[in-house]
């Protein structure tokens, strides 16, 4: 590679974007991605409107179509099955940006159709007047779209900004046969909620986690002991789940993801809680942004302009995730008191600046 190539570090759904919108742009790029697994073939994503969209300025719109399944309402119920508040996402969003539940290994698959990817480790990023070296190779420009835990982010710009999510310090997540959900549903109880969303006919994404920021023990009995009193559905697919996966919910904050010809982007930069499943959308968001810009040229200005042009966007959102997981760690009865009237405000308020 030369100095006028992008080295994209990290081929999740970040870097597939990124390296998408360069490719659109005819911007040269190498793109490396250490886990030939990082697909993380079992478990699906919740796609927003604004996620949708994205996919759509990437040429994405009728592949995505073929995959999946949309998801045209929401609801949020009790631990005991009460409808607490509902929205009408066909209504919201509209038919060009109707959000849809799709398994990861089918979006991977569609962003990283005809992308050649590098299977390696990037090694030392070292950055030099003008470009970067990384791996013995010397390239103009670096992104860092590796996730929360991001080699070039700790390399380049420190460990600070990592903690655990303000919602529930952990997750089990699965896919189980649809036990009669028709969409996207979560029941909220005092310690837990359960989220299942169908993602075609037949089988549905489970999300769990705690709330008031509590623990989620990596025994899988935490999920019986947690969730055994919520209604038929809940248990139903306790006692047929897939594979299970248990892993942290953490999140990164940090000051500035730009250090002269290096820029971070998704969840490198801004790891969020799924509270509004925006870490795709924001990642598919930042790589077409900064595409545009790295297409321009003036490489030495890119990180400024990019992070002024993607700074209050993410900002809302996690302040956003911040108000709606406080409101999930109330007691009990006074949550339940509230969310029919905050729910929908809050739902309104997180996505309005989205659309």
């Amino acid at each position: 590679m030369t100095d006028d190539a992008v080295l994209v570090v990290g081929g999740g759904i970040a870097g597939l974007a990124l390296a998408c919108a360069l490719r659109q742009r005819d911007v040269p790029f190498d793109l490396v991605e250490r886990d030939p697994a990082a697909a993380d073939g079992g478990l699906a994503i919740n796609l927003p409107g604004n996620a949708v969209a994205a996919l759509g300025a990437l040429g994405l719109r009728a592949g995505l179509e073929k995959v999946g399944r949309p998801t045209r309402r929401r609801e949020y119920r009790s631990s005991r099955g009460r409808v607490l508040f509902a929205v009408d996402e066909d209504e919201f969003w509209g038919p060009d940006a109707r959000p849809r539940c799709v398994r990861r290994s089918d979006l991977h698959a569609l962003l990283a159709e005809d992308i050649p990817v590098r299977h390696d480790s990037v090694g030392t990023v070292e950055l030099e007047p003008s470009g970067v070296r990384a791996g013995g190779r010397r390239y103009g420009f670096v992104v860092g779209a590796d996730g929360v835990h991001s080699a070039v982010r700790e390399q380049v710009f420190g460990r600070a900004g990592m903690r655990s999510a303000m919602l529930s310090r952990a997750s089990w997540r699965f896919m189980a046969p649809n036990p009669g959900v028709d969409c996207f549903t979560v029941w909220s109880g005092a310690e837990g909620a359960f989220l299942m969303i169908p993602v075609d006919e037949t089988e549905v994404y489970v999300f769990a986690s705690a709330t008031r920021g509590g623990p989620v023990d990596p025994d899988p009995s935490w999920l019986r002991e947690t969730f055994g009193g919520y209604p038929d559905k809940v248990r139903a697919v306790l006692d047929s789940p897939g594979r299970l996966y248990h892993s942290p919910i953490e999140e990164v904050r940090i000051p500035t993801w730009h250090r002269d010809r290096c820029v971070l982007i998704g969840d490198a930069a801004h790891a969020t809680a799924p509270v509004w499943a925006q870490g795709g959308a924001l990642a598919m968001e930042d790589a077409i942004a900064l595409a545009d810009l790295l297409a321009d040229g003036a490489w030495d200005a890119v990180g400024a302009r990019y992070e002024e042009r993607r700074r209050e966007r993410v900002t809302h959102v996690q302040a956003v995730t911040d108000r709606f997981s406080k409101v999930a760690g109330l007691p009990i009865r006074l949550r339940n008191m509230l969310l029919p009237v905050m729910g929908p405000i809050s739902y309104k308020a997180a996505y309005g600046p989205l659309r």
